[in-house]
């Protein structure tokens, strides 16, 4: 009988570059700086080289964050996060289907509306963000991440750990382990497997939930797993 994996062991990504398409927006630049604050060569992505760079020497050139257009940050980095505006989503990996091939690409996005009522999910015609992403790259290992993590957080100096666990989903188990040890890397922060990319649609659309508990209660509330 095969020995049984510990779902607990992750791999070293302590090496990887890390890109942020649509890093200059808050929660790119929060995660980019918190994967430098890690020790990972990242890389800030825009349509725009010039705002990119800015957004990188914004957060501090100890941490030797570099910006450029989102086809060299996709090129050129190991693992790709996708952090752009879900209205720019598809049109954005498609036209980056080739710079994306054979990666991990992360996507983080969360196809929301807003209204009087408040945040509420949309309905997304491959299932949610990430499906959508599988849809259009189907040479890259897309799995799903970082949709509840506080851009606040991310950013504030006097806030060392982030007491938070990110939920990676998708049906690579080596992508998702990957991705897993990645949030890892975050003081504070455990990636835990939440699913099959099918799952990810509950997972993105709860993010309007926690936007509700967070102007209700005047937080950045997160999730945590139990017994786990």
């Amino acid at each position: 009988m095969a020995e049984q994996k510990n779902p607990h062991d992750l791999p070293d990504v302590s090496g990887l570059s890390v890109a942020v398409l649509g890093g200059t927006g808050d929660q790119g630049r929060g995660l980019a700086r918190r994967f430098a604050l890690a020790g990972h060569d990242v890389i800030i992505g825009s349509r725009s080289a010039e705002r990119a760079q800015t957004a990188a020497e914004g957060l501090g050139a100890d941490l030797g964050v570099r910006g450029a257009d989102n086809s060299a940050a996709a090129e050129q980095a190991d693992i790709v996060i996708v952090a752009v505006p879900w209205d720019g989503h598809k049109e954005l990996l498609e036209a980056l289907a080739d710079q994306l091939a054979d990666k991990i690409v992360v996507d983080c996005v969360n196809p929301l509306g807003f209204d009087k009522k408040g945040p509420y999910a949309l309905t997304v015609e491959e299932g949610s963000a990430a499906q959508q992403a599988e849809a259009v790259l189907p040479r890259s290992r897309v799995v799903g991440a970082f949709h509840h993590v506080s851009a606040v957080t991310l950013l504030d100096p006097e806030v060392d750990k982030i007491d938070l666990d990110v939920l990676v989903l998708g049906d690579d188990r080596e992508a998702t382990d990957t991705v897993r040890a990645l949030a890892s890397r975050i003081a504070g922060v455990r990636g835990i497997y939440g699913g099959r990319l099918r799952n990810a649609h509950q997972v993105e659309a709860f993010t309007a939930n926690l936007i509700a508990i967070n102007r209700r209660y005047k937080a950045h509330a997160g999730l945590r797993i139990t017994d786990v």
